[in-house]
């Protein structure tokens, strides 16, 4: 029996998005199909989280059109509840008065119930999605006296606790030292493994986004190459999209290779 054709989760249409008159990115097109892991990587100032900004409808695009679960980009359905966001951010101060468990529950009240409005499955999500990432342990902790790998694994629970479909990443493993960056990524196919997650996830880090993505695009303001991760580290289009920066990324390329990192 032929199995049945997977359904594209994310499908952006020659997307341009405009500031001020001066195009950010310009005639943007991919697909993610459900239950792949798309890595976007690029050089400082390419336009990586805009584009985030754009497929999670925070942005609206100026020309072509960004279709998410099947609906506009944005638009206030119920599958836009299941959008999971870790953005890109920096340690939480230590004195934050709020508990692990207390930040995961903000996923939940992100998905549209509201305060006040807490339904009774609420906390036993909020637990579920503490132990799919490996702190159940830590739920009564103080989330500001949590290693930074800790933290980045409060986080991802959180934008998994409402049921997610799509898991949108902005530099998730910036400021992790080797060992926590790789166990975040490890953890991440796991996750993405068991809840068949789609996931997008950006990173400055090609070599090590390159590693773990299913496939890979390289944007600096317009899209330079998307495809296997492979061929997109080895193409004349990265040398291009990198510029002035490329002999420093092919340097970290050689090293990765001989190293034998990645899955």
């Amino acid at each position: 029996m032929t199995p049945p054709p997977r359904v594209p989760v994310v499908r952006c249409e020659d997307v341009t998005l405009e500031r001020d008159g001066h195009a950010i990115l310009e005639d943007i097109s991919f697909t993610l199909q459900a239950g792949d892991f798309l890595g976007v990587v690029g050089p400082n100032g390419a336009g990586k989280t805009t584009l985030l900004r754009a497929v999670l409808g925070l942005l609206p695009v100026s020309a072509g059109r960004i279709e998410v679960l099947g609906q506009s980009a944005g638009g206030h359905h119920r599958d836009a509840q299941r959008i999971g966001y870790v953005p890109q951010r920096n340690q939480i101060p230590r004195s934050f008065p709020a508990s692990v468990a207390d930040v995961v529950l903000m996923g939940r009240l992100d998905a549209g119930w509201g305060l006040g409005s807490l339904r009774p499955d609420d906390r036993s999500e909020v637990r579920r999605s503490l132990e799919l990432v490996g702190i159940g342990d830590l739920a009564s902790r103080a989330v500001g006296r949590l290693s930074g790998g800790e933290q980045r694994r409060v986080v991802l629970a959180q934008a998994l606790c409402a049921s997610t479909r799509l898991l949108v990443l902005d530099e998730p493993t910036i400021g992790l030292d080797l060992p926590a960056e790789h166990e975040f990524y490890a953890l991440l196919r796991r996750l993405q493994s068991e809840l068949t997650l789609s996931v997008i996830c950006v990173s400055h880090d090609l070599v090590a986004l390159a590693g773990e993505a299913d496939d890979l695009i390289c944007i600096n303001r317009r899209m330079h190459i998307h495809g296997n991760p492979e061929d997109v580290v080895h193409s004349h289009a990265i040398r291009e999209a990198y510029s002035c920066e490329f002999d420093f990324l092919a340097g970290e390329i050689a090293h990765h290779e001989r190293s034998g990192h990645g899955r």
